[in-house]
């Protein structure tokens, strides 16, 4: 694989999960009712940082969630023969909340389908809004973002690196040229 683009800088990060916090509120008309579920791996820190700026904005302590969906990926059986399952979260009663569903990167919108699938196993929220921080384009499925940090139309040889401080320790999203196959979501 092969670098060829910066996409967001730190600061530029920062600038985008700000704006997407400030939409949030203003759809919601506040943060009352929310709670915030990040998808495993990098959805969980970027939903414990709009938490933390939807705190600092309206001073609500927003519930923070995380969700795992390997169970629920309609690709199981092509990534992994034992599969690694993580610990899905969720410290509250989703009934009478809307949830922000957190992700880094919407592509095809597989991971989507299989996180609501997730989350509706476990309850029936009030209703359900989709965060990402990038939107790559390709959908696969009749899935589309309600706060998007960056719109980043891809080839689907690249693949988008979301790079956070809490899992790779550098605050980053880049673009890289894949070599050979189109990445599978």
């Amino acid at each position: 694989m092969q670098l060829k683009a910066s996409i967001l800088t730190s600061e530029e990060l920062r600038r985008a999960l700000t704006r997407i916090a400030h939409e949030i509120l203003e759809r919601n008309k506040g943060a009352e009712g929310l709670a915030l579920v990040g998808v495993h791996t990098r959805g969980i820190p970027l939903a414990a940082r709009l938490a933390a700026k939807l705190r600092e904005l309206e001073g609500v302590d927003v519930p923070l969630g995380r969700l795992d969906i390997t169970l629920y990926r309609d690709d199981l059986s092509e990534i992994a023969r034992q599969p690694v399952i993580r610990e899905t979260q969720l410290d509250f009663d989703m009934q009478p909340r809307r949830i922000i569903l957190v992700d880094d990167v919407l592509y095809t919108g597989r991971t989507v389908r299989a996180a609501l699938d997730a989350l509706l196993d476990l309850g029936r929220p009030q209703s359900i809004q989709l965060a990402v921080l990038v939107d790559r384009g390709h959908r696969e499925l009749p899935i589309r973002a309600d706060y998007v940090g960056k719109n980043l139309p891809t080839a689907r040889t690249e693949l988008v690196k979301v790079k956070l401080e809490e899992t790779d320790g550098v605050d980053a999203v880049e673009l890289w040229e894949r070599d050979g196959t189109p990445e599978q979501a």
